[in-house]
């Protein structure tokens, strides 16, 4: 008696554990230890040792008892195993060991319906298309029922016969004697892989497949904002499901090439303009371009070079909020000519000897002082 190991060392709990941890952890040691799944050497030992340490350890009398006087309170007190504390083990098996049943009890394991696969589709959109949307055809090429056998995989006039090995029903049970009883292992019939019946004559066209891989058209309507590396789902366009089960879905995954004047951040549209140091320094309209066409842009005078003019509701639509738009945003960038004619450079000679050698900052800024002197020039 004195050669037995502590039962709360036994479960790896504390001795202020709750009834719920003492549960947890006897759970977790009866799924490692138990000898119908377990390849420890020690596992129908360990496995007694576990079990006795719960029967205690679940009983508040017991343990009460064991607190005080250790492993003798709960032998005097009548211990054996299989008596009051393991009424509910049964519920604790049936959730530990899923395939296997108490007294007789099995789960199915037939294959049942299941899910067809997903498809990917890799679209390439030009930046109009994504900006405004646009309906696609794809060629997909993915498996169908196939035509000959209708899905059944055995030659028109001929009948799948019933497995011989799991007697049509789809699985194998093997029995098992542990110390708590029979349990009975369900697996899936290696022979007729679940579906209970074999295909002795296979259909010529899909050699007993059940399905063939063919081309189809798949229209797709691409709404107004999308982006490069946007996906679309296209639910129930995968592959067909197995014994009746949903399709998959088909991924369209869409690639937009940058555009050569626009880019984009998010839903804004982003632009550089060019204006002469004339045309900023006395302001002007000019026509910029924007995805709608070309509008018209007042540029006040005076404007620096990457100032920032806001055309709003001029960008790209919003994906989830197609009525709505992001803005445009154009950044100003002040070209200095590299060369000039005879006229431009006594402009700019008489600009120069009117600004001086004044610090810019100073009084009026650079561009007021070319402001003044162009407009004096031009009269």
């Amino acid at each position: 008696m004195d050669n037995k190991r502590d039962y709360y060392e036994t479960l790896g709990v504390g001795r202020e554990s709750s009834e719920d941890e003492i549960k947890r952890a006897y759970r977790r040691l009866a799924r490692e230890y138990h000898p119908d799944v377990s390849s420890a050497e020690n596992a129908e030992e360990r496995f007694k040792e576990v079990n006795e340490a719960y029967e205690v350890l679940s009983d508040k009398e017991k343990r009460a008892m064991y607190d005080r006087f250790g492993h003798a309170g709960p032998a005097s007190g009548g211990f054996s195993p299989g008596g009051g504390g393991f009424g509910d083990f049964s519920s604790i098996f049936e959730d530990l060991f899923t395939g296997f049943g108490m007294g007789g009890r099995a789960q199915q394991a037939r294959r049942g319906p299941q899910r067809g696969g997903d498809l990917r589709y890799d679209l390439e959109l030009e930046f109009e298309e994504a900006i405004f949307g646009i309906e696609k055809e794809l060629e997909i090429s993915r498996h169908e029922t196939c035509p000959t056998c209708n899905g059944q995989g055995s030659e028109p006039g001929t009948t799948p016969i019933r497995c011989p090995q799991c007697n049509g029903t789809g699985e194998v049970r093997r029995t098992q004697q542990s110390i708590l009883g029979s349990f009975v292992s369900v697996t899936t019939c290696p022979r007729c892989q679940g579906e209970g019946e074999i295909v002795t004559t296979p259909c010529s066209q899909c050699r007993g497949q059940k399905r063939v891989r063919t081309d189809r058209t798949v229209l797709i309507s691409i709404p107004p904002g999308v982006d490069n590396g946007t996906r679309i789902r296209l639910g129930g366009e995968g592959e067909p499901g197995a014994l009746g089960g949903p399709a998959g879905n088909l991924y369209v995954v869409l690639h937009v090439p940058e555009h050569p004047v626009f880019k984009r951040r998010e839903s804004d549209i982003l632009t550089e303009q060019q204006i002469n140091i004339a045309q900023a320094s006395l302001g002007a309209k000019i026509e910029v371009e924007t995805i709608d066409g070309p509008v018209e842009l007042r540029v006040p005078a005076g404007t620096q070079s990457g100032h920032v003019f806001r055309l709003r509701g001029k960008g790209a639509p919003k994906m989830r909020r197609p009525d709505r738009r992001g803005d445009h945003y154009i950044t100003a960038r002040v070209v200095v000519p590299t060369k000039v004619t005879a006229e431009q450079r006594e402009l700019l000679t008489k600009l120069g000897k009117s600004l001086g050698s004044e610090k810019l900052g100073e009084e009026k800024g650079f561009f007021d002082k070319v402001l003044d002197v162009l407009g004096e020039a031009l009269g």
